[in-house]
């Protein structure tokens, strides 16, 4: 008997007969043909993936190509722990790669790792259906949905969730055979994955690591005999739970202790469901292009939009699209849902966490999400449940190859019925009530058409599928299946303005950029700099993709991009997740306008923006501050009013930094070139101090050498941000690093010339705090 000529009670031994290496370069092919696009350079991935993630791809491969440390960054916020940060992409497997085989990574090249990754996920899931006998086509497929269906290809741009998504099967397959064959390999190696996993901390890894809790939950209560099953399984649990707190444990620690002192330690209920998935998104699994998500924001009219106002929801266009291929969704609602074959119980965990992650990413609009919210530890750091769409993906795509593979082993065949017809027909017509109700119906015709054609294609392929199958010819319904659904996703989910932009446009974030403002402002703050001075810029209301380009060009910047920040430097400056626009330019009381002592501390020298600075600070009239130059990209503003780096001062005077970052008043007759403010200081003497001098020896990520020349002694002040992560030396001796002036540091210099050196020592710091916050709990329960 061949293979393609199965009888039901043969069917599942004998796809147990794989042909892994037919399954891996069908699904290879799939993939290239469906990321061909931006692997061939025509396009690539947009929005966050380079205005957030290729600067820090950037910067990570510049600093371990120069021999120097990637765990601080001066070039953003004036300066920033890149060890504890998430999306830093440090402690992600293939930019870390990347970044240690190149030195200036392209766009092409992160947009290559970025789809790897996503092969890497989709060739375990292969392998996962190969452990369970389940067909080969089935497993392509699901393969191939799970690397280009919903959110893996409308929201690739979200690098590190897609990370995370990738890392998901992988840590699944390895837990499924470590706890299948009591393996302590297997064991090690999914601590290995799982640790990949959480190390994405973003909120696709927290459902992840709770979907591999379930799964192990699951495979506990799966046969009779439940406590010699919990038994078998703790060696390779327990050989997991080493590899993956051995690699966890110190990223983590140093996130979480980022987080208390963040700008946005816990997101509130209202908050997180903000983003939540609108019910009327879920019409995208049908109809993807129906509200135009591919297209410019003003054609936008889905949930929320200018069109569709009054949802209080706060969500990028590309978030809901769902769709995941026309003949999927028909298997997986006609043959999984109404015939409920979903509920049989070698693929019911994969529909019940599907349906699970649906109402989580629908947010407030049922409560599941509040219980959910209020009872499971960490969903309240995050404020976008519309994140387990991501999730939504994976389990449809196992859940749609199972029906797959049911259908091409005489399983499953589908049965056409009369009110599948209307199924099918029910979307359209939401879609034309939709459409009129918000005044759209003229926007409706085309992706009605285009939807209409592909699930046209896709209900005769399953057709078709069917009777090969039942013909004995179940490898060419396979091939079937396979070619109609990726021609639909690289056609439907293929490249739009959601998920693919011309290269052109991020020019400015290369390294070797030809750009006016940036050659501009890397010229002139070469000019100005000098043994106490390294002065800064800032990059304003200049586009999406500019806030960041200073990690790419080395440039020191009082501002940048990302949702986390310290959150002293944000209460003192003002700065926000963004500035790409005028009005997400945001001051604060201490520095209420471009000209403030604050920022004549951080030593901004050069401000570039994209609209005339007066209309960025209110404070400012209408050519009051000149620009120093033009380019296409704008203007650029010089401060002259900017201090040095580091400055020898000789008085020392108290100050309540809490009230002044209320109240935004500087002590009166300060001034920062003779005198630091520390928060328990004692006033130094009225004797005046001989003047002295502090000179910068070498500038690195995470070490600074400094001489001080200090005839009386004094304090050296670093207009860096203060952070306690940092220790410095003087003449090799530890000296405590005060905050000073709010937000720097000093060190206290006795007379005398002497060397100090100022290095950011983040695990050091951390374990301080680590004991400190036990040692506090310790004290209250006693």
């Amino acid at each position: 008997m061949t293979p393609d000529r199965l009888t039901p009670a043969t069917a599942v031994e004998e796809t147990r007969r794989w042909p892994l290496a037919l399954a891996l370069v069908l699904f290879f092919a799939a993939w290239l043909a469906c990321c061909w696009p931006w692997l061939s350079g025509a396009v690539t991935i947009p929005w966050d993936a380079k205005a957030h993630f290729q600067p820090q791809l950037q910067f990570l491969a510049r600093a371990l190509h120069a021999g120097e440390s990637p765990f601080w960054t001066p070039n953003v916020f004036s300066g920033s722990p890149q060890i504890a940060d998430p999306q830093s992409l440090i402690f992600s497997p293939p930019f870390l790669l990347l970044a240690l085989w190149s030195a200036a990574p392209s766009l092409r090249e992160m947009d290559a790792a970025t789809f790897g990754a996503l092969l890497a996920g989709g060739v375990f899931i292969i392998l996962f259906f190969r452990d369970r006998g389940w067909h080969w086509g089935g497993a392509v497929l699901a393969a191939l949905i799970f690397s280009f269906g919903g959110s893996a290809a409308w929201r690739v741009q979200h690098i590190g969730q897609i990370l995370s998504l990738a890392s998901l099967p992988i840590a699944l397959f390895l837990l499924d055979r470590a706890l299948r064959r009591s393996s302590l390999l297997y064991g090690a190696l999914a601590g290995l994955a799982a640790a990949i996993l959480v190390l994405g901390r973003d909120q696709v890894s927290l459902l992840g690591v709770y979907t591999l809790a379930a799964w192990l939950v699951a495979h506990w209560l799966s046969g009779d005999r439940v406590l010699p099953t919990m038994r078998a399984s703790l060696p390779p649990l327990l050989a997991g739970a080493v590899v993956g707190a051995v690699a966890t444990l110190p990223p983590v620690t140093l996130t979480w202790l980022l987080a208390e002192q963040s700008n946005r330690p816990e997101i509130d209920f209202i908050g997180a469901g903000r983003g939540s998935l609108h019910p009327a998104l879920l019409i995208t699994s049908i109809i993807p292009h129906l509200f135009g998500a591919a297209y410019e924001m003003e054609k936008y009219w889905g949930p929320p939009s200018f069109a569709w106002s009054d949802t209080g929801l706060f969500l990028a266009q590309n978030m809901g699209v769902l769709y995941v291929g026309a003949a999927p969704i028909v298997l997986f609602l006609l043959a999984g849902v109404l015939r409920g074959a979903l509920w049989a119980r070698e693929i019911r965990f994969f529909a019940v966490a599907l349906a699970i992650a649906l109402l989580y990413a629908l947010g407030w609009y049922t409560p599941v999400f509040r219980a959910i919210y209020d009872v499971v530890p960490g969903v309240s750091f995050y404020r976008r449940p519309a994140d387990a769409t991501f999730l939504i993906g994976y389990f449809l795509a196992i859940c749609a190859g199972w029906l797959a593979h049911r259908l091409l082993t005489h399983a499953g065949a589908v049965r056409w019925r009369w009110f599948d017809a209307a199924l099918v027909a029910a979307p359209f017509l939401a879609a034309l009530f939709l459409g009129l109700r918000i005044d759209r119906l003229g926007m409706t015709p085309v992706p009605l058409v285009w939807a209409a054609i592909s699930f046209a294609a896709g209900i005769a392929a399953l057709a078709l599928a069917a009777r090969w199958t039942a013909a004995g010819r179940a490898t060419l319904a396979a091939l079937l299946l396979i070619g109609v659904t990726t021609v639909d996703l690289a056609f439907n989910n293929g490249p739009n303005g959601a998920n693919a932009l011309p290269p052109q446009t991020y020019d400015v974030l290369r390294p070797d950029t030809k750009n006016e403002t940036i050659a501009f402002l890397k010229r002139k703050t070469a000019e100005t700099a000098s043994a106490d001075r390294r002065d800064r810029i800032e990059l304003a209301a200049l586009g999406f993709h500019w806030p960041n380009a200073s990690l790419v060009h080395g440039l020191e910047n009082t501002l940048g991009y990302n949702p986390v920040r310290l959150g002293l430097y944000t209460r003192a400056t003002g700065a926000g997740d963004h500035v790409a626009l005028a009005d997400q330019r945001n001051f604060s009381a201490l520095a209420p306008s471009y000209r403030s002592l604050l920022y004549d501390m951080l030593g901004l020298r050069f401000i570039a923006t994209g609209v005339p600075i007066e209309q960025i600070d209110r404070t400012l009239k209408p050519g009051e501050w000149a620009p120093v130059a033009r380019t296409p990209d704008g203007f650029i503003y010089e401060n002259p009013n900017a201090l040095p780096r580091v400055l020898l001062v000789t008085e020392a005077r108290p100050a309540d930094f809490d009230q002044l970052l209320k109240d935004g008043g500087w002590p009166p007759g300060f001034d920062p070139r003779r005198t630091v403010l520390l928060a328990n200081a004692v006033a130094t003497p009225a004797t005046p101090r001989r003047a002295g001098s502090a000179r910068i020896d070498s500038y690195r990520n995470t070490e600074i050498a400094i001489t001080v020349d200090a005839p009386d002694g004094g304090w050296l002040a670093l207009n860096d941000p203060w952070m306690p992560w940092w220790r410095a030396a003087v003449d090799g001796a530890d000296a405590t690093v005060l905050q000073a002036n709010v937000l720097f540091r000093a060190v206290a210099i006795p007379p005398g010339r002497h060397s100090i050196v100022f290095r950011f020592r983040p695990f050091l710091g951390a374990w301080d705090a680590v004991k400190t916050h036990f040692a506090d709990r310790l004290r209250r329960g006693a």
